[in-house]
C-alpha cells in the first residue's frame, strides 16, 4: 500500500529518500489518548512501492480530545525510527505486509 503524497514529508537518511506522514484526524483510541499515535514511512523513489513502515511512537496524538499536551514528532524521531527499523530488518523495496516498529515504551494511556 502506498502512502498519500497529500500531507506527506520528505526526509533522506542515510543517503535513501524516503516520505512520511502522520494521520492528521487521530482514530478513536487515539483520540482519547488509550494508545499512542502512530506514523508511516516510505521509501519516496522507485516505479513501484515497497513495504510500508508503521512506527508507533510514545506518545498521544497532537490532536486528542482530552487536552493531553504532546510533543511534535521532528525529522529526527523519523530518522532515528527508520534507521532502527532497517537495523531490525526493515527492507523498503521488498513488496509485503507493513513492518511494524514499536517505540511507545513508557507510553501511559489516559
Amino acid at each position: 500500500m502506498a502512502l498519500n503524497k497529500k500531507g506527506s514529508r520528505r526526509i533522506t537518511v542515510d543517503g535513501i529518500e524516503y516520505r512520511w506522514r502522520i494521520r492528521r484526524k487521530p482514530s478513536y483510541m487515539q483520540g482519547l489518548c488509550w494508545t499512542p499515535m502512530t506514523y508511516a514511512v516510505e521509501a519516496a523513489g522507485g516505479s513501484r512501492p515497497g513495504t510500508t513502515l508503521i512506527v508507533t511512537s510514545g506518545q498521544a496524538h497532537p490532536s486528542n480530545w482530552v487536552g493531553v499536551e504532546t510533543e511534535p514528532i521532528r525529522p529526527a524521531h523519523v530518522a532515528a525510527g527508520i534507521r532502527a527499523a532497517r537495523d531490525q530488518g526493515w527492507d523498503p523495496t521488498r513488496v509485503g505486509s507493513p513492518f511494524q516498529l514499536d517505540r511507545s515504551a513508557g507510553f501511559i494511556a489516559q
